[in-house]
Parts: structure tokens; sequence; C-alpha cells
């Protein structure tokens, strides 16, 4: 194994150098996905000379992170490893972009400091897709929901200010839901509404805020195996808590104007950030080839007992179900030029087999029924809308009943319903897990009613998937089918597809 450190130093020093400059940006979310991806972004800009601004990270729950981030002097290593432009990267760099680490509940008032400073520009946001929405009870004194902070945080700074047009601030929410920023713009002015703030505050929301729609793009998988982390821990000469592994390969598209290329003084001369005025066909391919085939094939992959992603693309039949999901169902129907689709799917491939990723599947279930509804059916609406008559999309059917079998919970324990594989428990952290364990039929004669309950229902998916032409059939087939003889007979059937 052989490695490099990058030329700023490979330690965590105990003291923390002293830095000119100021705090500017608030982030909501200490998870090692902004660590490395907009924290990286940031801290390049920092020690290229382009920014000099700080990033004040806000725990939206309890996690321990913070007393970790205190105990390293807010410092973090970032290692990367993959291949780029076909050389070999096996990369450490200390990350000292971040100046403290606050918790939500615990430092609110110190939060509301940071909104009436004249220095914040940028508020990040990575709160997942369950994250961008409101909390019936939210309190302007006490929020919970992160629309909420956010929209109170906001309200104490225009308070503050006057309402100064100069002083709104750019806002880059990073969860993978379309148009995420204009969600969000929905949930402040509607937040704002039940706490009657008051028009002048709609009015400064709307027209001296930057709420951009984004699209984030690598692979951050967690860590390796002992053998492989132990050398990184000896090659390093310390243990990081926070060590965080990520692929090369980014892309941080951001939608907007030169106005907003101004005011994002990290992003000058950045390789990987894209500001453009539509940001729609980035988001469309990445959220529907990369994230949606990954939601539809890690239950998949589950069941045959892989592991990792790529454990995924090493066996035969789950590896030829995605890439057929990826180029025969997902990619025909995609509303992007066509050009542009097989090459994405080819690089899609190559970041999946890269062998330095330790990507655990049981980690990207987390709240897979909302990941459903956001990346799966919107694809699943264009494949009927452009083939009315047929055919089924089979693929899709059997990721949904893989899911399906994956939800199905046998114990609760702590507040945690697990399933079951193998004769070993899993645990299935989704919002919806106890409606489903109590959903599941105990006869699976019941199975083709419990399929069409499930699709059928508004509050799962927006609209009724049991009305889209043979789909519920093709799911309660495929359930049936990994229910008496296992995924590989269901993945068999696909393969004839």
């Amino acid at each position: 194994m052989s490695f490099r450190t990058n030329a700023r130093g490979s330690r965590i020093s105990s003291q923390r150098e002293i830095f000119p400059r100021t705090e500017r940006i608030l982030q909501f979310g200490t998870g090692r996905f902004l660590r490395a991806f907009a924290d990286c972004f940031i801290d390049e800009a920092i020690n290229a000379g382009h920014y000099e601004g700080l990033i004040v990270m806000v725990a939206s729950t309890p996690s321990g992170r913070v007393e970790l981030f205190k105990k390293q002097n807010e410092r973090y290593t970032l290692w990367t490893r993959g291949y780029a432009e076909n050389k070999s990267i096996d990369e450490f760099r200390a990350v000292t972009a971040i100046s403290r680490v606050l918790a939500a509940n615990e430092d609110w008032g110190k939060v509301l400091t940071i909104a009436r400073s004249a220095d914040l520009e940028v508020i990040l946001s990575n709160t997942t897709e369950i994250g961008l929405s409101l909390q019936e009870g939210d309190t302007l004194a006490s929020p919970k929901s992160y629309p909420g902070r956010l929209c109170a945080l906001l309200f104490a700074r225009a308070d503050f200010f006057d309402y100064a047009p100069s002083k709104g601030v750019v806002i880059l929410p990073c969860e993978l839901i379309d148009n995420n920023g204009d969600l969000l713009r929905s949930l402040i002015i509607e937040q704002a509404h039940r706490w009657e703030l008051g028009t002048r505050f709609l009015d400064w929301v709307q027209h001296s805020n930057l709420i951009c729609n984004s699209l984030v793009d690598r692979i951050v998988p967690g860590l390796p195996g002992k053998a492989e982390l132990d050398a990184a821990y000896e090659h390093l000469g310390y243990i990081d808590e926070l060590l965080t592994v990520c692929e090369p390969y980014r892309i941080w598209a951001i939608q907007g104007d030169e106005i907003l290329r101004s005011r994002l003084g990290f992003a000058e001369g950045a390789d990987g950030i894209v500001i453009a005025p539509d940001i729609a066909p980035y988001r469309t391919r990445k959220i529907r080839l990369l994230n949606g085939t990954h939601t539809l094939s890690v239950p998949v992959g589950l069941l045959a007992g892989c592991q990792t992603v790529l454990d995924n693309m090493n066996h035969p039949t789950v590896s030829s179900f995605i890439e057929s999901l990826l180029r025969h169902e997902i990619g025909p129907v995609l509303p992007v030029d066509p050009d542009t689709v097989n090459p994405y799917i080819d690089e899609v491939l190559q970041r999946w087999r890269n062998p330095y990723m330790y990507h655990r599947l049981i980690d990207i279930t987390l709240q897979s029924t909302t990941k459903l509804r956001h990346r799966v059916v919107p694809t699943l609406l264009d494949h009927y809308a452009r083939y009315p008559d047929g055919p089924t999309p089979e693929r899709m059917a059997l990721g949904f009943a893989a899911w399906l079998r994956f939800m199905r919970g046998t114990s609760q324990s702590n507040g945690i319903v697990h399933g079951e594989l193998k004769d070993q428990l899993y645990p299935i952290h989704d919002d919806h897990a106890e409606r489903f364990f109590d959903w599941w039929p105990t006869d699976d004669k019941m199975i083709p009613e419990f399929v069409e309950d499930v699709l059928s229902s508004d509050n799962l998916w927006g609209m009724r998937l049991s009305d889209l032409p043979g789909f519920a059939n093709a799911v309660t087939i495929n359930l049936r089918m990994i229910l008496s003889h296992g995924i590989e007979s269901a993945l068999s059937g696909t393969e004839t597809q």
C-alpha cells in the first residue's frame, strides 16, 4: 500500500494556528459527506488564497461529533482514494477550515449570535431528504426542524439589521432532492406564516437572500477494514476519529448567475464547482442514475449476501442487474440529452468498481422509503409516459420487491426495528419502519393485497403507483419469488427481459 500526504502536513496539531480569518459560513450538518465535499472545496480555496472565511458547523442531532471535533481542535483528515485520469490516487490532507462546532439544541443562542454577524455570507446544509420538512409544534424560540431553525435565524438576522437588503445570505442546501432550494424556500415561507412573522420578513427572505438549487455528487463511504485502517494510522502517525474517506470524483452544480458567482468566493477556480442558470440535467442524471440505481439495487445486493457496493459490482448476477437497470430502464427515459447518458453510466460503473471504496450497503438503506419516492418514482412515471402500452419495467419492479423484503421487520429493540437475513439481524433505519413492521402480513398468501396497499399509499408516494399498468403484479411476482426461492431466482428472471 502506497500513501501520499498533502504538502500541508500529515498531523492533527495539538494547537490551532491563529488564523486572520472570520467565520463566514454556517453549516448545518457535521457528517462525513459535507466533510468530504463542501468543506473540502472551502478548505482548498482558503489554502489557494481565494477565500478567507471559516466554517461554523452545527450538529443538528446528538451524535458525539461535537466532542470529537473539540478533541481534535476542529480538524480532521480527508483520505482520497481511487482513479482519476487513469492515475491511482491514495492521498491524505488535513482539513482546517472549521472554526468551531456547535450543538443545535444546547448552543442555539450561539447560533443566533452568528446569524447576527455582519461577516456571515453562506449557509450550507445536508440534513438528508427527510430533513427538508416542517415539524408540527415548532416554536420560534426553540425550533427543531431544519427549515424551522433556518427561518428563526433568518428572522433574527433580518430584525438585527433592520431588514437591510445587503445583509441577505447565500443558502446552499445539499440534500438530494429535485429543486432543493425551491423546496427549502417554500418551507421557510410556510414556517414564517405559521409564526406570523409578517410581510416585511417574507419580502426580505425572498428578495434579499439567494436560496439556490444545487446538486452534489461524490461517493463518501465508510472506513476500510482494520488492516488498511491501521496502516493508514501508522502512516499518519496519529489516530483520527473523524477520518473521512472519499473518491477523487466530485461535482457541485449550483443554479445561479454571475451575481451568485461573485458572492461565492470559495468557488473561484474550483475544480468541480459548476455555476449555471439551469442545473436540471446534472441533477437528473445524478439522482436517477447514481442514487436511484443505488436505492433499487442495494436491497437486491443485501439479499444476495453482498455487504458493500464493490461486492455488488463483483457479484455476477447483481452487477448484471445493475448495468441492465441503468442501460435498459433508467437511462432510456431520462429527460436529458441522450448523448450524455451512456458516458455518464460508464463513469458511474467505473466509480462503483473503485477497489478503495468501502461503501456499506446497509448505510445506503437509510430512509430508503423516502429515497424511493424522490429518486425512483419520477423515473417510473417517465417510463410509463414513454411506454404507455408496455413493457413493464421488470428491473424496477424487482428493486421494489427487494426493498419490501428488506423492510420486513421481525423484532424491535431500543426503538429500532430489525429485519433478519440468514439468521443475522440488521437495523431498518427508516421513518416508516414501524408502519411496515405492523403492515407486513403474517400469511404470505396475503402478499398481493399487501403490495397493492403499499403501492396505493398516497402518503408514501404522493400518488397511487398501483394504477401503473402491470407494475403491482410485477412487484408481487418478484416478491413471491424472493420469499419462496431467493433473490437469485428473481434475478435470473430479469436477465431474460
